[in-house]
């Protein structure tokens, strides 16, 4: 295998939670402090070697590709001044990797938003994040910790966390088996044999929920195409893994770190208020 060079991020989503302020702004573009959720995103996927930004865009969405570029009107109006250092931190992104884009036409689920991303990636592993699932650790981002499960056991990796048995209705839920690793704690890694997305909390298989972090080999595309609408009339990544959980192939991990949904009123608040405290120390 490939070692994993590229990042997939959908962002073709509207982003209803937050209505009406994501009528003409990118629930991606949404500020946590001063950065934008994918600004978050993308800085992970930098510091975990990745090289190549592709973004699954749609329409209204072209302030996306406007920040992650050069702004020579506004760099000429604070240059020499002390707003200058504002800047910094884009200037060092856009300078660390190149961003690719493509559209989703049609929002038809996270599945169908990778497999649009196909045109993007090519036949190699890459990472995906959901710039709406904010993580944040104090050692190496959830993305490298990932990458590095990926180099050792060079399957699909995906990112779960374990949540209260009434929110499964909210997410995919995993069962499987421990897998027994000296570098990880007990129980980090579980050999996925079940994945059910959105279950009833009678129905969930476990309490370990999937989370916007996954590493993917290039054979999901292929699986994508054949795989039927499921849950909400959508084509879920879910369904995808399934099928290569059936074969071992898949690995869920219980990542090192904290994870807000700032897809939602209340984790994006919990989200800033961490990050000002964290800012302020």
């Amino acid at each position: 295998m490939k070692t994993i060079k590229k990042c997939l991020f959908p962002a073709a989503g509207y982003g209803t939670r937050f209505l009406p302020a994501t009528k003409a702004i990118p629930k991606e573009m949404l500020p946590v402090l001063t950065k934008p959720l994918l600004q978050y995103g993308v800085e992970e996927a930098i510091e975990a070697n990745l090289e190549t930004m592709a973004i699954v865009t749609g329409r209204g969405k072209r302030s996306i590709e406007d920040h992650f570029d050069i702004s020579y009107e506004l760099e000429h109006q604070i240059r020499g001044t002390s707003k200058e250092n504002y800047l910094t931190e884009i200037r060092n992104v856009i300078n660390a990797c190149t961003f690719s884009y493509t559209r989703q036409v049609e929002m038809k689920g996270l599945g169908d938003a990778i497999l649009t991303g196909e045109t993007l990636i090519g036949n190699e592993p890459f990472g995906v994040v959901l710039a709406d699932d904010l993580c944040d650790s104090e050692n190496d981002g959830v993305l490298k910790q990932m990458v590095k499960l990926y180099e050792k056991y060079k399957c699909c990796i995906i990112a779960v966390e374990e949540i209260p048995a009434k929110d499964s209705n909210k997410y995919g839920v995993i069962a499987g088996d421990t897998i027994k690793d000296t570098q990880y704690d007990e129980g980090a890694l579980v050999r996925v044999n079940d994945m059910v997305e959105k279950p009833e909390p009678k129905d969930a298989p476990s309490n370990l929920a999937i989370i916007g972090r996954y590493i993917l080999t290039p054979d999901i595309f292929d699986i994508l195409r054949e795989t039927k609408p499921g849950k909400g009339g959508e084509i879920q990544i879910t369904d995808a893994l399934l099928e290569m959980a059936k074969i071992g192939k898949v690995i869920a991990y219980k990542f090192d770190g904290k994870r807000f949904d700032c897809g939602s009123v209340d984790g994006f608040v919990e989200a800033t208020n961490y990050f000002y405290k964290k800012s302020a120390r």
